[in-house]
């Protein structure tokens, strides 16, 4: 998620775009119904080489509904085959190993939250994470955003907050609030490009997300003049985040860090040069990857592979593309190949632009997703499902995806059709994906635009019923 809305008005740079796709809806409605057998899909997602047929078509399951905007689906590691929904407005619900929703929340921190728009936000309550052993010391892990300090810059717009809390005593399905002990929070200058993912690696440290702070361009308020949050690493914002939280209290620094000992930058940075890492993950296979969709602004979305102290170019790059913050629909022909630490440019794994050769919407913003490692799919194995979280801002339109590596390391994309559906279309907006204790994937849906209402749905991404 990140396209923005501050204080009810929208930020110049996304004024434009959406008033170009209401003049491109309007215009295009008939093609836009015809869109999933237009043949630009094909060739922009052409199907992987290879014997072994790879699945283009699955179905969903609805889990559970009734939720506001479920943003994230966790899976505690104590083989209770629970399921906990983490909802933005601020809640965290327990679903049973049955498929049954506890009525009661087992969290609610809403009166901790900054105050949310219902039309649109993207702060609130981003994350939920447990311990790797957290069967044995009931220790949780949250992302959320608060309202802002008194002693914050007075145009900043609210504050990044990073807690643990402990499950009650005598009772697995409620944490306690009381246990709140924050570990890491800045302020943070607008109130979209949160980041807001939490997870641990396989390595046993905590990995945060951070977006660059908002705004457009990385050039607004609260950004660093010339050079952007995200490029510098003076800043937490726009950032991977890697922390012990097992050596001390609040936490500690991994010596194995890369800026560990390097004058002017924040040890508790992992990469950097991000714009809004809204969703990453790691590989549970064997590979252990840790995944990032990372949301473009005016062109192009992107995925990356993320690696200690990588580079992955923003501002100075879009994707793949040069980027000028000054002319952000014209990408420059050229631009720096480095940043001004020296460190190389890394470029994505998977990039997407929003709309196609032909003129046909794509997407907006990329939802980083997992490599699937279940069973129920076998023509899904060791691809990387994703999505996208609408055609369009105006209309729930979301998108699923998978992505095959090929021998050389280069990955193809394509778009998964839902079977059952007239247009093979999901028609909900995307907000996020969520993987189970037996590695199957979920997509986290709504039909609102911004955190309200109860349109919130949980669907299970199952095979594709057999044809008669």
């Amino acid at each position: 998620m990140n396209r923005t809305r501050t204080d009810r008005s929208v930020p110049d740079g996304w004024r434009g775009r959406m008033v170009r796709r209401l003049v491109a809806l309007v215009a295009g409605t008939p093609l836009l119904l015809l869109l999933p057998a237009c043949p630009f899909l094909q060739d922009l997602f052409p199907p992987p080489d290879g014997s072994g047929a790879p699945v283009s078509t699955v179905g969903v399951a609805l889990v559970a509904g009734g939720f506001t905007s479920p943003v994230g689906l966790v899976a505690p590691p104590d083989s209770s085959g629970r399921l906990f929904v983490v909802d933005q407005i601020g809640v965290v619900y327990v679903l049973n190993a049955d498929g049954s929703l506890r009525p009661e929340p087992f969290l609610d921190l809403r009166d901790r939250l900054v105050e949310l728009t219902p039309d649109f936000d993207e702060r609130g309550l981003l994350s939920l994470a447990f311990h790797p052993r957290y069967a044995i010391n009931g220790r949780l892990f949250v992302f959320y955003t608060a309202p802002k300090d008194d002693a914050d810059p007075a145009d900043f717009n609210a504050r990044t907050r990073v807690s643990e809390l402990r499950v009650s005593v005598g009772d697995r399905n409620r944490a306690d609030p009381g246990s709140e002990q924050v570990l890491l929070t800045f302020a943070k200058p607008q109130f979209n490009h949160n980041g807001g993912q939490l997870a641990f690696g396989p390595d046993g440290f905590l990995y945060i997300s951070t977006g660059d702070g908002g705004g457009a361009n990385d050039t607004d308020i609260g950004h660093t003049a010339g050079l952007g949050n995200g490029q510098d690493l003076s800043q937490l914002l726009g950032k991977i985040l890697r922390l012990d939280v097992d050596r001390a209290s609040p936490y500690a620094i991994p010596l194995t860090n890369p800026f560990v000992g390097t004058a002017g930058a924040r040890a508790e940075i992992w990469a950097y040069g991000l714009r809004n890492p809204w969703r990453f993950s790691f590989d549970a296979g064997g590979t252990q990857r840790l995944f990032a969709g990372d949301a473009g602004q005016n062109l192009f979305e992107e995925v990356d592979i993320v690696a200690r102290g990588g580079n992955y170019g923003w501002n100075i790059r879009e994707g793949a593309h040069c980027f000028d913050p000054a002319a952000p629909d014209q990408p420059p022909a050229t631009c720096a190949a480095v940043g001004a630490g020296g460190d190389v440019l890394l470029d994505p794994i998977i990039e997407y632009p929003h709309v196609d050769a032909r003129q046909q919407p794509v997407g907006v913003v990329v939802i980083g997703g997992y490599v699937y490692r279940g069973a129920a799919l076998p023509g899904l194995q060791g691809d990387y499902v994703f999505g996208d979280f609408s055609r369009s801002f105006l209309t729930p339109d979301g998108t699923l995806f998978a992505a095959t590596e090929a021998s050389d390391g280069t990955w193809d994309m394509r778009e998964l059709t839902i079977a059952g559906q007239a247009d093979g279309r999901l028609r909900r907006f995307v907000l996020g994906f969520g993987r189970d204790a037996d590695d199957e994937l979920y997509v986290l849906t709504t039909g609102s635009l911004g955190p309200t209402g109860t349109s919130g749905e949980i669907y299970k991404i199952v095979p594709a019923p057999a044809s008669p």
